[in-house]
């Protein structure tokens, strides 16, 4: 046990007076607040569109048009502005997207006239009413769905009237709205911000974890190819058993991500306690009730067990950075498609392909932590658990003399060498 925490505290060391340690615990955080605002910085700053809105149909669909790309009712800020259109009137539709997609190709400006971002023609008759919109980003078609929609609403109030709805009923019809409460099953009651809060904390764990089996996967496989490259792993098998060496480098490098995530946690709490303590002190109550806790704890450590394995047994067989990058791609795949279903897991925790995928070991971790809300029974726990660890278990089994077969040969990697070592370890 004591070279085993030898060689954990000699990693460790090694990686935190190395500057991309700090680095990496200092500017995370820095551009996590960069990309959280600047979302609202972009929103703010993005100069709002000039629209042209021309109407052929003599129903009057200009107006509702131009009310709901200038005063939009979700927004303090308008979808676009409306400008008269240049070169109006026009003889037709036709004539009137000729005219002015130059204008909003930006190849004319006229005197007086800014130039034009996009063009709204609305043509046709009773209900064959056409919406064209002409735009330079096409990407961005916010307003021509307003201006769909408007059209749409104007035309079904124009409907309604003509079957003798009043002018009265209609402002009362759009007024009407049935009022929505929520309440948890769970809880007995009206559903409050506890319950939403526990929705995300299995889920936010599932992308810790993601987090530190993507961070330590690199470093664990640099680690022990640059002391095989060295020739240090054949001095520590000299003096340390094949499992001390890799539960040793194992723990290294989960102190070193431990570390790092510990800070950005405790910058994260902090600034979550202060900007919304009562969120702040409902999490910390769902983590510390129900053995939420240990629940999340038990995935964690079985599924970093389960991952770090695998990478630092592939690690000894590589001489060259450039031959684990090769390795590290596929593994990267295989490490992300849990991620493509752990979002699903937060509506939908109980979906049979969600209960399934968590029998499977590589999804166990992140499927079982991000279905924590919904209070799985407690067999699946048991069984998954017991998969998820009966997994990592048969890891270390076949993994220590195919990490010493690999440790101590030469040459380039190769599959059949790397199975050959497993196939003799599961023959004996």
């Amino acid at each position: 046990m004591s070279r085993l925490i030898q060689i954990a505290l000699r990693d460790y060391i090694a990686y935190v007076r190395t500057p991309g340690f700090w680095l990496s615990i200092v500017l995370v955080p820095v551009g996590i607040i960069v990309f959280g605002g600047s979302s609202a910085l972009l929103a703010r700053t993005t100069p709002i569109p000039t629209v042209a809105v021309v109407d052929f149909t003599g129903q009057g669909y200009a107006a509702p048009v131009i009310k709901a790309l200038e005063t939009p009712s979700n927004s303090d800020r308008p979808i676009a502005h409306v400008v008269p259109a240049p070169g109006a009137p026009f003889s037709s539709p036709a004539d009137a997207a000729a005219r002015l997609r130059p204008y909003v190709a930006a190849r004319t400006t006229a005197p007086g006239q800014p130039r034009l971002d996009a063009a709204v023609i609305i043509e046709g008759a009773g209900h064959a009413v056409n919406v064209d919109y002409w735009s330079r980003n096409v990407g961005d078609r916010s307003a021509g769905f307003a201006a769909q929609q408007a059209v749409t609403e104007a035309m079904r109030r124009a409907d309604l009237a003509r079957a003798g709805v009043s002018a009265q009923a209609l402002a009362e019809i759009d007024q009407l709205s049935p009022r929505l409460t929520n309440y948890s099953a769970t809880a007995g009651g009206k559903a409050s911000l506890r319950e939403a809060v526990r929705g995300f904390a299995g889920f936010g764990m599932g992308m810790l974890l993601w987090m530190v089996v993507f961070t330590g996967a690199g470093m664990l496989l640099n680690s022990v190819i640059e002391e095989k490259s060295s020739r240090i792993l054949e001095v520590l098998l000299t003096s340390a058993s094949v499992p001390e060496i890799m539960a040793g480098k194992i723990l290294g490098v989960a102190c070193v991500t431990g570390t790092v995530l510990g800070v950005w946690l405790a910058i994260g709490g902090a600034a979550l306690a202060i900007a919304s303590p009562a969120v702040a002190g409902d999490l910390v109550d769902i983590l510390l009730t129900k053995g939420m806790i240990a629940y999340l704890a038990l995935y964690f450590v079985g599924g970093y067990l389960m991952f770090s394995t695998l990478y630092v047994t592939v690690g000894a067989f590589c001489e060259t950075t450039r031959e684990a990058q090769t390795l590290l791609g596929p593994m990267m795949i295989l490490l992300s498609l849990p991620m493509i279903f752990m979002s699903q897991a937060i509506t939908h925790p109980d979906a049979p392909i969600l209960a399934t995928l968590s029998w499977i070991p590589v999804f166990t971790p992140f499927m079982m932590a991000a279905r924590a809300a919904s209070d799985p029974p407690l067999w699946q726990v048991a069984g998954t658990a017991l998969v998820m660890f009966a997994t990592t278990a048969f890891e270390l089994w076949v993994a220590g003399p195919a990490f010493k077969s690999g440790a101590l040969a030469t040459g380039r990697f190769e599959i059949r060498t790397f199975l050959t070592s497993l196939v003799r370890r599961t023959g004996e």
